[in-house]
């Protein structure tokens, strides 16, 4: 079996905000809804910035830590140092989801074969941002357009990118 489907998990603001002081910058509990349905029952890779904003391995989901540090150690979390790290933890798997953070982003983008984007309508003060995405290199193949909701505080849309070729 070859390497895993990369699949990118993020939700952006129109101005490119993705966090604010290693946390959410947004309530949009239909984003968190879908972000548990997509990774459920898969490996997630995310940054140590990442594992330290949730402070917890999510429930039916193996977590791998992309971390510099080779202390490092989590209860329920798995540490990898590098993609080829990542890769070979998840032999096997037919997708990885990576989840964050920017820098998380930043290695796996040029790698991603399918992105679930969800665009927050508006632009939020934050410091972290997703890496510039080339749009032409993927094509849209789902978009369901969400105004706020009952626990949802803005309008969103829920985008599906595959990568052409």
């Amino acid at each position: 079996m070859g390497e895993p489907r990369i699949t990118l998990v993020v939700a952006v603001a129109q101005n490119g905000v993705i966090g604010r002081d290693n946390g959410l910058v947004w309530r949009l509990r239909s984003d968190l809804k879908r972000f548990k349905a997509l990774t459920m029952g898969k490996p997630m890779l995310m940054g140590r910035k990442t594992w330290d904003s949730i402070g917890r391995p999510l429930p039916g989901r193996r977590t791998l830590v992309l971390t510099r540090d080779p202390a490092f150690a989590a209860e329920g979390a798995e540490a990898v140092h590098d993609w080829a790290g990542a890769l070979a933890a998840v032999a096997g798997a037919e997708e990885l989801m990576v989840v964050g953070g920017a820098e998380i982003y930043r290695l796996a983008l040029p790698r991603a074969d399918r992105i679930h984007l969800t665009e927050v309508m508006g632009d939020f003060a934050g410091d972290t941002r997703f890496p510039d995405l080339d749009r032409a290199a993927f094509r849209e193949t789902a978009r369901e357009a969400h105004g706020p909701g009952e626990h949802d505080e803005c309008a969103f849309a829920f985008v599906t990118l595959e990568r052409i070729g």
